[in-house]
């Protein structure tokens, strides 16, 4: 088609795109033409912001490496992430979820630990949580035999990839569930931790005025055939970042009862302070998958 001015470039490429074989494929690419040129007059987007924007997705690709996912960051930072996790859980958006980010610090190879097993394998201040959690089906039933990950920030707000000092799989770990769909394990309190700022999403976050904070929480994956894999997060509280996380990752479902315990535990073995978590899990019936590691290597940069 010869382009005869603005209006007719849409209907060049939507005409293109029509013939595309693959029928969902041809459905995105249809709505992404029309959704991405109706902005583009929306806003009278000039040349100097296009190659501004242009830019900035360059920028993400080149700062996206095996121990660092820029993109992953975007699209939380932009509400992209959590939507399309509603939009897809919950029956399809219908219904309160606990599906959460998976965000990009999970590893694929989390070993595989006894229950009540610690999650600390190097020096970690911080108060000590244990956390007892139970998984079931919608009808309440036990869901035994299901492979949990594990894992969280330190309470200095660094991942153990993130952290050449951290000994490796420090505060990660995979459990099953027992004939009553439990398990539990040990570990420290989780603490909020910062994004990082220093490329196109920093850009992004002080460009709105917002802090680059996400609140503290616990990760979890629950992974078993016959059930749709649940990716969660479960927030503390008393966070300060509670409303604001720069990620737009908490809804109500997903802030957790930890509770404060200001007395010693002698058989455990905690001091005061240390925290309890009881957690229930509830599964939906759908296809059990994996997903794709974020990044894929530890940093060697000194925090």
């Amino acid at each position: 088609m010869i382009i005869e001015n603005e209006a007719r470039v849409t209907d060049a490429v939507t005409e293109a795109f029509g013939r595309t074989a693959n029928p969902r494929l041809r459905e995105i690419l249809l709505a992404l033409v029309q959704h991405l040129h109706g902005f583009i007059r929306e806003v009278r987007l000039t040349e100097s912001e296009f190659q501004e924007a242009t830019r900035l997705i360059a920028a993400m690709g080149q700062r996206t490496t095996q121990s660092h996912n820029e993109v992953v960051l975007m699209a939380g930072s932009l509400g992209a992430s959590a939507l399309v996790c509603l939009l897809n859980n919950g029956d399809n958006g219908q219904t309160e979820t606990q599906a959460n980010l998976l965000g990009p610090f999970w590893r694929e190879d989390q070993p595989l630990m006894p229950n009540g097993a610690s999650l600390v394998r190097s020096l970690t201040p911080g108060p000590a949580l244990i956390a007892h959690v139970r998984v079931e089906d919608r009808e309440g039933r036990p869901v035994e035999g299901a492979e949990v990950d594990v894992w969280h920030s330190s309470p200095e707000g660094l991942y153990e990839n993130q952290d050449p000092t951290q000994a490796e799989m420090n505060l990660r770990g995979r459990f099953l569930t027992d004939r009553e769909g439990r398990f539990h394990f040990q570990s420290v309190k989780p603490a909020g931790y910062p994004i990082p700022i220093d490329g196109p999403v920093g850009e992004l976050v002080k460009a709105t005025g917002r802090h680059n904070y996400r609140p503290a929480h616990l990760h979890f994956m629950i992974f078993k055939p016959g059930f749709k894999t649940l990716v969660s997060q479960i927030y503390v509280p008393d966070d300060e970042h509670l409303n604001s996380d720069v990620q737009f990752g908490v809804t109500r479902a997903l802030i957790g009862a930890y509770v404060r315990h200001d007395e010693a535990d002698a058989v455990k073995g905690f001091a005061p302070p240390w925290y309890s978590l009881d957690q229930r899990f509830v599964v939906e019936r759908g296809e059990a998958r994996r997903p794709r590691a974020p990044i894929r290597a530890k940093t060697s940069r000194q925090p």
